[in-house]
């Protein structure tokens, strides 16, 4: 079954319900009506964003960094200091914040969850710490550590600290293509010690929720770890994902993943991995890298995650502006995880930083809320839940198509990805004994189709879909 995805910001979400109720709200709090909905447009999980506890290091560099500053104001014109709660990457404990409700509040909140036939999704950031997290102090041999020209030649990427051991200079958290992540500390994938202590915390999160997104996982890969550090990792992801299986058989891992290394992670047991290509196809605008992509081995695409925005990428509603319903068409009527943002579905355009725990008031945007309405009633047909998929060869540049087929039912995606008008004819060999509909995304209207040739025209972005049902 191919599952949808529904990521909620959850600091955002507790703040606006507190502002609602007068009080401070936990996840207790939550309304049976916003689940509810989220059930009843045919979601599977629901991913919480930022339950982990965080710190008063990650708070202060939250507010201090100037260019953070500026991008909080041009999402949140009227910020102040106390909307700026640090980065919920900046993790200070595996703890759910008390402000939350702490632990039991999470745990009756999968509970609601589950009686609606939905599961929870949490964060896991195996990467790094904040600078604050007790094993600063305490295990400082967990963490990447640097001497006194390291710090000197690379102020941005080392931090002085004091430690149970005495005064050290341990490594801010970074990929190897940018500056460190100032906020965090990088964990030591070469040392032992390291993978059993960051082994143990997942277990333990493992037993709250059923399923993670992991951040970054590809910088534990051996091979980024020393192209970032010179010094290769011990395998990670094998021996940590098998212990969590040897306990909860059905849990489930879904990786942030780029630089195409996402197959790599699926071999070391991911189940689902963030497909940035096709989302960076799509924002290019062409059609043919996009049907390229699409030619992959279904086996790896039933494991991608389809997106057009998150927490780190633009909205989609400002991303894609004229093309938002034809890479929403492709993206999320081609196999795997189906992911959504919360705010997508009503077209939102303002990114929020996940430093901050308020978001700004936006109308919805009605024609963008009808759209995702009506691609949500398609996405829980059975047909696309458990019928198979093919890429169709269409033999224009600008059109990408494919089928879904189920016993009784078959239908035919037909995607104009360019901004003129182009037609494509679907030959009558393939209508004939059907009963055949046309659905028109822009309005989700029903039109009737002939039995003969059945020639398509579409304006520039725009779509068709063809329903082919077997006449009695």
């Amino acid at each position: 079954m191919r599952a949808l995805l529904y990521e909620i910001n959850t600091r955002v979400l507790l703040r606006s319900a507190s502002e609602r109720l007068g009080r401070a709200a936990t996840l207790d709090d939550v309304e049976d009506a916003l689940l509810d909905r989220l059930a009843a447009q045919g979601f599977d999980w629901i991913w919480l964003l930022g339950v982990w506890q965080t710190g008063a290091a990650g708070r202060r560099i939250a507010r201090e960094i100037p260019e953070l500053r500026e991008a909080y104001r041009r999402a949140l014109p009227d910020v102040t200091e106390a909307d700026i709660c640090g980065s919920c990457f900046a993790i200070a404990g595996y703890e759910v914040e008390l402000e939350m409700g702490g632990e039991a509040a999470l745990l009756r909140f999968r509970e609601r969850l589950h009686r609606r036939g939905m599961r929870l999704m949490l964060d896991f950031v195996p990467n790094h710490t904040a600078t604050d997290h007790p094993w600063a102090r305490e295990r400082p041999q967990l963490y990447r550590h640097g001497g006194p020209d390291a710090l000197s030649r690379e102020p941005r990427n080392y931090l002085r600290l004091d430690t149970a051991e005495g005064p050290a200079i341990l490594a801010h958290g970074r990929d190897p293509n940018f500056p460190g992540w100032t906020d965090t500390l990088q964990l030591d994938y070469s040392n032992p010690d390291t993978i059993a202590a960051v082994t143990g915390e997942l277990l333990r999160l493992a037993r709250l929720c059923d399923g993670l997104r992991c951040d970054m996982a590809m910088l534990l890969l051996p091979e980024v770890f020393r192209r970032t550090w010179g010094t290769a990792a011990l395998p990670f992801w094998p021996h940590a994902i098998g212990e969590v299986r040897r306990e909860q058989p059905g849990f489930t891992f879904l990786a942030e993943a780029y630089w195409d290394l996402e197959w790599e992670l699926m071999r070391q047991g991911f189940d689902y991995a963030y497909d940035k290509r096709l989302y960076d196809r799509l924002r290019a605008g062409a059609a043919e890298p996009v049907r390229a992509h699409l030619g992959a081995e279904l086996a790896f695409q039933e494991r991608l995650a389809r997106f057009l925005e998150n927490h780190d990428e633009e909205r989609a509603a400002s991303a894609f502006a004229d093309r938002h319903r034809a890479a929403a068409l492709i993206a999320y009527l081609a196999p795997g995880l189906k992911f959504f943002h919360e705010g997508q579905l009503e077209g939102r355009r303002k990114r929020l930083p996940v430093q901050l725990c308020r978001a700004p008031d936006e109308p919805k945007d009605a024609a963008i809320a009808r759209f995702y309405e009506g691609l949500l009633r398609l996405l829980k047909a059975p047909t696309l839940r458990e019928g198979s998929w093919r890429l169709r060869e269409t033999g224009q540049d600008a059109i990408v198509a494919f089928d879904w087929s189920a016993p009784e039912l078959r239908l035919i995606a037909v995607v104009n990805f360019k901004d003129a008008p182009a037609r494509y004819s679907l030959p009558a060999h393939e209508l004939s004994g059907n009963k055949v509909r046309l659905l028109n995304p822009d309005g989700w209207r029903i039109e009737e189709g002939g039995a003969n040739e059945l020639a398509l025209d579409l304006s520039g972005w725009g779509a068709r879909i063809v329903e082919l049902s077997r006449r009695p």
